[in-house]
């Protein structure tokens, strides 16, 4: 179907002023969502106070207010500018809200703007921990055990029926602002407290906790003639518990057997569809790894920060389409801007791997707790492409821009058992290192997995990283085998690593490549393991 002929002029809803604990990362949604309506002649307006955005540029936005992002404000630009719809999933939390404040105060309907996209009810479901699980259970989707408190008294009542450790998550919050977890009843009374006051309607989800499952993510697209497709899965390092903003997380995932993916694809394709969202939406599941039960955590109706690493990483525009979708285009009708050659209702398929770490700042913040749990701390995160999980994490790291030139150091600082097992339970912003540290002081991986509930598989190639340092370490410059060489770039090491390692330069590593031809020589090797030894080859 054609754009819809009502709609003239839309409003789009920034994500608000930077402010600490608030994200204001969504410019890349807004201005992909600009460029779209634009293009289908479409006039717009934005509201958001942060000039230091794309978005607010008056080339790409056809009429700009630098104004707070709050009903009272947005209210009068719609009564200036009388738009004929407004969408609200480009701007993060801050703009959901904002809209479906108006939306229940009855202002957008009185002034004659509709909502775009995903329908205010679908949002409200997705928001309210109440509604959100009534709606799963009546879809015959499981979800956690769990009910809803608007009084500390109500959240300990609760937990004494659903039994500790309990989660505590608030309502219409952004990056788990106001969760905790409780494993007593004085911890409850603490974290119900701060979660009551972060939540816009006193509103807390006291929830069982799923500890040590394993976290994943599904991107979903729906058109409202109801075709579905996913875009890319993404998996948590971190077992639940972690906040997913704080986790390092690998797309596609690595560690699902092809009936545990199907299953949660297909559960996912249920859930959008159940709700009615119209565009993109992030769901989060929880799975059992030591079964196929799985619990859907809770749906996204609007662009995250998720969206965006899935959009970078399979080349799917995917503010772009929802956009469009908004405006009432169906997904075989489009054409995805980045190939140039597929429609949008096609499926990407990865043949690499995609990592994301975040980074954390707490040495700027006097007494930070730096251990991480279900509410975000970090500040930003990297991401990166390689061939494997091994090379594209080394290449995050690097990223970090913190000082490290990868997983590993080149002089280890030694600790002492209790120590580092201390650090895997406790964990905080240097967790990854520290199970490196763990794998190099020889730590079996079972033991680790059982301390931090990282899955093995994520755990063996990290060891295959440690166990390629100390093979580095066993020679010079001038015994480095050509084949040790090529196998250390594949995994992700970078020459001044190597030259770390065999006690030499960067310089000398480079020029060792070039003699070599080490590009040509990666091709001829790529059948090799990380262990050196070769994958068994067939003819035919």
């Amino acid at each position: 179907m054609p754009k819809l002929p009502s709609i003239r002029k839309v409003l789009i809803l920034g994500s608000g002023a930077i402010k600490i604990g608030e994200a204001a990362e969504f410019d890349y949604s807004g201005s992909q969502c600009l460029k779209a309506l634009q293009e289908e002649g479409v006039e717009t307006v934005v509201v958001n106070p942060n000039i230091a955005t794309v978005q607010t540029d008056p080339q790409l936005a056809g009429q700009v207010y630098l104004l707070p992002v709050t009903a009272e404000y947005v209210t009068e630009v719609i009564r200036r500018e009388k738009p004929d719809g407004i969408v609200l999933g480009f701007g993060g939390q801050t703009a959901l809200n904002c809209g479906m404040e108006l939306a229940k105060a009855g202002r957008l309907e009185e002034l004659g703007v509709k909502i775009l996209g995903t329908p205010a009810r679908a949002i409200e479901i997705t928001e309210d921990r109440a509604l959100f699980r009534s709606a799963m259970k009546q879809a015959g989707v499981p979800v956690p055990q769990s009910e809803t408190a608007n009084s500390v008294d109500d959240a300990l009542n609760v937990a004494d029926k659903i039994g500790y450790p309990v989660i505590v998550r608030a309502a219409y919050t952004l990056g788990g602002k106001g969760s905790g977890i409780a494993r007593n009843s004085e911890q409850l009374r603490l974290a119900a407290g701060e979660g009551i006051t972060q939540s816009p309607i006193g509103q807390i989800l006291i929830e069982e906790y799923l500890g040590g499952w394993k976290e994943l993510e599904y991107e979903v697209m729906r058109d409202s003639a109801n075709n579905c497709l996913i875009i890319c899965n993404m998996e948590n390092f971190d077992p639940m518990g972690i906040h997913t903003g704080d986790s390092t997380v690998v797309a596609p995932s690595q560690t699902l057997s092809n009936e545990e993916y199907h299953l949660l694809r297909s559960e996912s394709i249920r859930v959008i569809q159940k709700l009615g969202i119209v565009g993109e939406c992030n769901i989060q599941w929880a799975l059992d790894p030591k079964s196929c039960q799985y619990r859907a955590i809770e749906v996204n109706a609007r662009m995250s920060r998720s969206s965006a690493l899935a959009s970078k990483a399979t080349g799917y525009p995917l503010a772009y389409i929802a956009a469009k979708l908004a405006i009432g285009f169906l997904l075989p009708e489009l054409r995805n801007k980045v190939t140039g050659a597929t429609c949008a209702f096609f499926e990407p398929a990865l043949d690499y791997v995609v990592v994301k770490i975040p980074r954390w700042d707490f040495q700027k913040f006097r007494n930070v707790d730096p251990h991480l749990g279900p509410a975000m701390k970090s500040i930003g995160e990297v991401m990166a492409i390689g061939r494997c999980f091994e090379e594209a994490l080394q290449k995050a790291v690097r990223m970090l821009d913190n000082g490290r030139e990868g997983l590993l150091e080149s002089k280890q600082t030694l600790e002492s058992r209790e120590k580092i097992v201390q650090a895997l339970s406790h964990p905080t912003d240097t967790r990854l290192f520290e199970v490196a540290h763990a794998l190099d002081a020889e730590f079996q991986i079972s033991e680790i997995s059982m301390l931090t509930g990282i899955d093995p598989w994520f755990l063996e190639k990290l060891k295959n990283i440690v166990e390629m340092r100390r093979e580095l370490g066993l020679h010079s410059l001038d015994s480095l085998p050509k084949g040790l060489l090529a196998q250390a770039k594949r995994l992700g090491f970078s020459d001044s690593q190597i030259a770390a390692f065999v006690s030499t330069t960067t310089q000398c590593i480079r020029d060792l490549r070039k003699k070599w031809g080490s590009y040509r020589l990666l091709s001829r090797l790529i059948r090799w393991l990380p262990n050196g030894r070769r994958k068994p080859t067939t003819s035919t």
